[in-house]
């Protein structure tokens, strides 16, 4: 009863205008991000040193398990259908707001792990094991960058079309693994950082200014978008995986290639497609609570789900398969599953204690769509 009441109290504080399903599909799309993050993620414990590693490395058949969860282009396209509305305030505290929200819970973070790791050294842990946590840590941390760094160009890019930027990331992908790239500098890979997310980006400001056929938009991007990708993947030498993998010479993601981005926009067809269901969906008071309250704190969660999985891992003792063993076997992800309760309730901890910061002075406000 407490719980369908307090459905029923967010249900009524919704307005009736809000587009349910967009924060459906971010609410989709941070989750992806978080259960495939603790389903690849592996931190193997080699006497007194950790390292990372990935069963995406030692069992390619996994592969799959990247394109359900590797779905930042979703995120990218509801961050583009939201700035490109129209503004009822000017465009700098439009933006101010935006990105005091989206930049808030950072701080938190920073603070906690520098003191995390003044106590990992202090204790005499490894250079290796302190480097190997960081960088699981704050590799988030560019996807915010280039999030607000694409907000804040909102004017300088509502004009462009989804496929200009898809036609630099291709001829970037031609300079990089063509012909020419023994004489082509290695930077030149990073243009895509902006590029291929610029593409999601564009598309979900067309979305936003009633340009896009959804439908039969959302059926093109699908059916071009996941045909384009089987054929980089299956001809052209891109890896088949959606997130990097360490030991493998490219990576899709670090920076985006070709093969990323047309799956991206395969995502972000399907999300098209789903709007419909979603919004039936969350007409229900209860399926509808779970997603507002998610969308109030995204980004704690996404900040944190790291540090949760971390938590976990070394607050366990002994070799625990799933947790600190060498991510070899199918009894590994087997095994993982079943730590995902786990590192769920420390991330509910990590939300409870640090939540406040991203929501504000304001408190309860709703994120706005």
């Amino acid at each position: 009863m407490a719980l369908h009441a307090l459905a029923a109290r967010v249900a009524d504080a919704t307005p009736p205008t809000r587009d349910r399903a967009v924060d459906g599909l971010r609410a989709l799309a941070i989750g992806g991000v978080v259960l495939g993050h603790w389903l690849v993620t592996a931190l193997v414990t080699d006497g007194d040193t950790v390292r990372g590693a990935s069963p995406l490395r030692f069992q390619p058949e996994l592969a799959p398990v990247s394109w359900l969860f590797q779905t930042l282009a979703v995120f990218f396209l509801v961050g583009g259908y939201t700035a490109g509305r129209p503004r009822t305030q000017p465009y700098r505290r439009w933006l101010a707001a935006r990105l005091t929200r989206l930049l808030r819970p950072v701080p938190p973070l920073l603070g906690v792990w520098a003191l995390v790791v003044a106590g990992l050294l202090a204790s005499g842990a490894t250079d290796r094991t302190v480097h190997t946590l960081v960088k699981l840590v704050l590799s988030p941390l560019w996807f915010l960058l280039v999030f607000a760094a694409l907000t804040a160009a909102t004017p300088l890019v509502s004009r462009v079309h989804w496929q200009w930027p898809l036609s630099v990331v291709i001829v970037v992908d031609v300079l990089r693994f063509g012909p020419l790239a023994p004489a082509v500098p290695a930077w030149i890979g990073w243009v895509n950082l902006a590029a291929g997310w610029l593409v999601p980006f564009c598309l979900g400001i067309a979305w936003s200014r009633g340009t896009l056929r959804l439908r039969r938009t959302g059926w093109q991007l699908l059916v071009g978008g996941g045909a384009a990708t089987v054929v980089l993947i299956r001809w052209f030498g891109y890896p088949a995986s959606m997130v990097g993998v360490p030991g493998e010479g490219i990576s899709n993601l670090n920076p985006p290639t070709l093969a990323a981005v047309t799956f991206g926009l395969a995502q972000c067809g399907l999300a098209l497609l789903l709007l419909g269901p979603l919004r039936a969906l969350l007409a229900r008071p209860v399926a509808w609570a779970g997603v507002a309250l998610l969308n109030l704190s995204a980004m704690t969660v996404f900040l944190w789900h790291q540090t949760a999985m971390i938590t976990v891992t070394l607050a366990v003792d002994g070799t625990r398969p799933g947790l600190h063993t060498v991510p070899d076997t199918p009894g590994w992800m087997a095994a993982r599953v079943l730590w995902l309760p786990a590192f769920a309730v420390v991330l509910a901890g990590c939300w409870a204690a640090f939540h406040r910061f991203e929501r504000g002075p304001a408190g309860a406000r709703s994120r706005a769509t």
